[in-house]
């Protein structure tokens, strides 16, 4: 707002500064992690990191590759949201102490993330900016993502080796097979009917006799037709008793088939999730336009859901894509100003990238800005310049990927590097019973050797 108060740029230029296909791209990407995020993908990743676990060291490392990988594909934000309580539940669970496994989380997520154009935004920005297709940009950061995460799993299994050794776990008690339940049934309560003592009566006259003889047949005959409804009445009890009996069977049978039905159709509907993802990677792969394919992917999950989208489309960073737009604004009105220009004439002739001095110099100053004015502000200030100044295509992208890789390393030096440094901490501070604070230092103490290591090795792969 400030750029076109002060006349610096005009509401058109400042409209026409916004990039919609980046937007595009991370609009379709958000959506597509919620859909898998209820398709419970997250909750597998999860389940895979305890599943056999062969104690605490074993259990690091699953943690540096589960994120790395799971940020690869679907942004280390949303594997920073989702995984930090699983983490923290799994290290509880084990008496382990949470902090190392926390860092494994907030830094191989950030290690990944590099790999792949919708790892992280800046990468999102340097993938529309450069033109880069999808399995290009795969390949060529690949080799030095592999290597990072490694080192960095290696580091954390020094530095915390001893912790992780010494702390013993807790025996848990194996809780014994219970003996089967004996379900008392309550026994029905048998009325038996006590028959008086007989007695005889007195010798009868014969008019008597006869007249009882009348009265005795008299009372057979009633005693027949009411013999006749009672087994009459009997018969339609049971008859009754038995469609009742059917009927509730039959409740209890479509009861059935409707759970298999509903359970059927959740397995149909988790297995379209996947598929139009895993149909989304390999377009972007094909080289197809990243934006159009999130966008599609986001559409497809949001029609085949049946039901309303507001639910899932709620969960969108709606906040996200406003401040992009804003820093496209922000840094589009700085560049008028010539500062951002002048500042590169100085440093360019001591960055070429064909020289190993400039390289590690391009590196240094990435590592700096990004730490101070944050990584994406960085990759839309020094994109287009540090591609400018390569020499050839293969230079040109070889530059926008040392981009990519500093820029995206340059979050695990501090806490406030990255924004998924900060949610590992923030949903670690906010988990309850078992909630951790990770602290600064902590953070810096392994994040300085961590990011400068990691760092150089991207340095001398990537090509």
């Amino acid at each position: 707002m400030l750029m076109v108060i002060f006349q610096v740029i005009t509401p058109e230029q400042a409209y026409a500064a916004i990039d919609l296909p980046i937007l595009g791209l991370l609009f379709g990407t958000m959506v597509v992690s919620i859909y898998l995020e209820r398709a419970d993908m997250f909750k597998y990743l999860g389940t895979l990191l305890s599943w056999k676990s062969r104690g605490p060291k074993d259990l690091l490392c699953r943690v540096c590759l589960v994120s790395a990988v799971s940020s690869a594909l679907f942004t280390n934000d949303t594997s920073c949201v989702v995984l930090t309580e699983f983490v923290l539940k799994i290290a509880r669970q084990k008496n382990l102490p949470p902090h190392p496994f926390l860092l494994a989380l907030a830094t191989s997520a950030n290690i990944g993330s590099s790999a792949t154009p919708i790892g992280n935004p800046q990468n999102l920005v340097i993938a529309v900016q450069s033109k880069i297709p999808f399995g290009e940009f795969l390949f060529g950061v690949f080799p030095a993502m592999i290597v990072g995460i490694t080192v960095n799993a290696l580091l954390l299994l020094g530095m915390y080796w001893r912790v992780l050794s010494d702390h013993k776990e807790d025996e848990e008690k194996a809780g014994e097979v219970a003996d089967s339940e004996v379900v008392s049934v309550a026994e029905e309560d048998v009325s038996s009917h006590r028959f008086s003592p007989a007695t005889f009566p007195p010798p009868a006259t014969s008019e008597e006799s006869n007249l009882r003889m009348d009265a005795a047949d008299t009372l057979r005959n009633r005693a027949g037709s009411a013999g006749e409804s009672d087994l009459i009445s009997r018969d339609s009890n049971a008859s009754r008793e038995l469609q009742t009996d059917a009927e509730s069977q039959g409740d209890i049978n479509d009861n059935n088939s409707m759970f298999k039905t509903k359970k059927w159709r959740r397995v149909l509907w988790k297995s379209s999730v996947y598929l139009i993802t895993l149909g989304m990677l390999v377009s972007m792969l094909m080289g197809l336009n990243m934006s159009w394919a999130a966008i599609t992917a986001a559409l497809a999950l949001a029609v085949l859901d049946f039901k309303d989208a507001r639910p899932s489309l709620e969960k969108v960073s709606y906040s996200l894509l406003i401040f992009f737009c804003g820093m496209f604004i922000t840094v589009d009105g700085f560049n008028k100003t010539g500062i951002p220009t002048a500042l590169w004439d100085l440093m360019e002739p001591y960055a070429k990238i064909d020289q190993a001095k400039g390289t590690a110099v391009l590196a240094v100053v990435i590592l700096v800005l990004s730490n101070v004015a944050s990584n994406v502000p960085t990759v839309l200030l020094l994109g287009a310049r540090v591609a400018a100044s390569a020499m050839g295509r293969e230079e040109e992208k070889k530059a926008w990927l040392l981009l990519a890789w500093v820029s995206t390393v340059a979050g695990n030096l501090t806490l406030l590097g990255s924004a998924a440094n900060l949610i590992v901490c923030e949903q670690a501070r906010r988990a309850g019973s078992h909630g951790y604070t990770l602290t600064f230092t902590k953070h810096f103490k392994f994040g300085l050797p961590s990011t400068l290591i990691v760092t150089a090795i991207g340095l001398l792969l990537i090509k």
